[in-house]
């Protein structure tokens, strides 16, 4: 990109004016046009301007360039490269400005540019781009002479990639050779074979002839043996069918039989509810006795509202019989058929069944959403539900406890689990508790008192269904 500088007077009295006008040219003399700059001159000059640009007082920086200044060293040069070459061109005093700090930083190489002269060793590319910005005497031959050695440079490096592509051609050709001839001597090698096997083919085929005679003479065999065959099975079916006529004649007698005995037995159960309604009904009575020869009124408290009264850990033997109403965990039964059993309390272990099914949630979250489940099941089934939450005092931020539901929280030195074992220790024998929790311990701990333990996943499971 050709930097162009049209003739402009803005010299300043107070700095030292550095390649005003070319050295040798008569004032009056029109200016000539800026030279054609080779493309790595440019970019060097540009550089050298971005460089020094923010040294510049405020009121140095041409207004195009306040924007430019202000970018990162390694954007200023890139980003701003036309706005820096365009106001090179136009504005002399600008570029006298930065040429005085371009050569101040470039040394004894800027001196001697200055003078017209050049160290043979020096770059081209830099004294040319320092004779562009100090315009000293000959400052267009520096130019062209760094000109002419890039372009010896390029044509010496064009030079040295065809020398280059050169050799790697003929190395290339020299390899392909060299497969050639290994491809050459596989392909015979892989003709050789090929004649082989096309040998063992023909005999291979030669057999297969024989063997195909030898089949198609078992064929014919067959034939003759099947159609031997057919004739047999039509005779075997003939029979086949006769003894099915026979069945069924001795399946519609089975069946009258069987009429005959559903009969009986619907007499025969008939009976049998009839007696065990007048023993259910006769036991009914006696209870009603009973309750009416001990003298018991309708409580209005239950045993697990004792427990929830005490705030001291009441130790105790387990209940008599209590071994009797364990259960094995594994046991098919579901939580629905156990809460199907007359009379039957669930005691839900609390935080262990809301952490594994929704512990994403806050603990009064938590909390919410279990008691308002358990409400479900308890309008549902009509069972007394007991929950028991870890806490040495009642918490905050609980729903309404729904009909049938009790909240409990452990005091101040004991557990959800011991205040769990102590609910099923006072229970009475006989009574169907189940326990819902998913700790081994605690499921062991009921279990040993007689009480349904169940995973957590069960009851889970129940709350999504309802």
């Amino acid at each position: 990109m050709p930097l162009t500088e049209p003739h402009h007077d803005h010299s300043s009295p107070e700095e030292p004016v550095v390649g005003a006008q070319d050295a040798g040219e008569s004032p009056s003399a029109p200016p000539e046009p800026e030279p054609t700059l080779p493309e790595p001159v440019r970019q060097r000059i540009v550089a050298l301007t971005a460089a020094v640009l923010p040294g510049l007082a405020a009121d140095e920086v041409p207004v195009p360039l306040r924007r430019v200044a202000k970018f990162a060293p390694n954007r200023r040069a890139r980003l701003g490269a036309p706005a820096i070459a365009a106001q090179l061109t136009a504005d002399p005093l600008f570029r006298q400005r930065i040429t005085a700090r371009v050569l101040a930083d470039a040394g004894d190489l800027g001196a001697a540019v200055v003078e017209g002269t050049a160290p043979a060793a020096a770059d081209p590319v830099e004294v040319a781009a320092l004779a562009y910005l100090a315009r000293p005497r000959g400052w267009r031959e520096l130019i062209e002479a760094s000109g002419a050695a890039v372009r010896a440079e390029a044509d010496s490096a064009v030079v040295a990639e065809l020398v280059r592509e050169a050799e790697q051609r003929a190395t290339r050709a020299e390899h392909d050779r060299a497969v050639a001839r290994v491809e050459a001597e596989k392909l015979r090698d892989e003709l050789a074979r090929v004649r082989e096997e096309l040998g063992q083919l023909r005999e291979e085929a030669r057999q297969l002839a024989r063997t195909l005679r030898e089949t198609q003479a078992r064929e014919r065999r067959a034939t003759e043996m099947l159609a031997t065959e057919r004739g047999r099975a039509a005779r075997a079916a003939a029979d086949a069918d006769a003894e099915l006529r026979r069945a069924r004649a001795r399946l519609a007698e089975a069946e009258a039989a069987a009429g005959a005995a559903r009969v009986s037995a619907k007499e025969a159960r008939s009976v049998d509810e009839a007696r065990l309604w007048l023993l259910l009904e006769t036991i009914g009575q006696a209870a009603v006795g009973l309750r009416r020869e001990l003298a018991l009124d309708p409580v209005e408290k239950l045993p697990a509202d004792f427990v929830a009264d005490a705030f001291a850990d009441q130790t105790g033997a387990a209940p008599a019989g209590a071994a009797a109403r364990a259960r094995d965990t594994d046991d098919p039964a579901r939580l629905d058929q156990l809460l199907a059993l007359p009379k039957a309390h669930l005691v839900v272990d609390g935080y262990n069944v809301t952490k594994r099914g929704f512990g994403e949630m806050s603990l009064e979250q938590q909390r919410k959403r279990l008691i308002s489940g358990l409400g479900g099941i308890a309008a549902q089934t009509g069972d007394e539900v007991t929950v028991v939450f870890d806490g040495a005092e009642r918490m905050h931020g609980l729903p309404p406890t729904p009909r049938g539901v009790r909240v409990l929280f452990s005091h101040k030195g004991e557990t959800a689990d011991e205040l769990i074992r102590r609910l099923v220790r006072a229970e009475p024998a006989g009574r169907p508790v189940v326990v819902v929790s998913s700790d081994r311990e605690v499921a062991d701990g009921v279990r040993r008192h007689g009480a349904y333990p169940l995973g957590a996943d069960s009851l889970l499971r129940r709350l999504a269904r309802s």
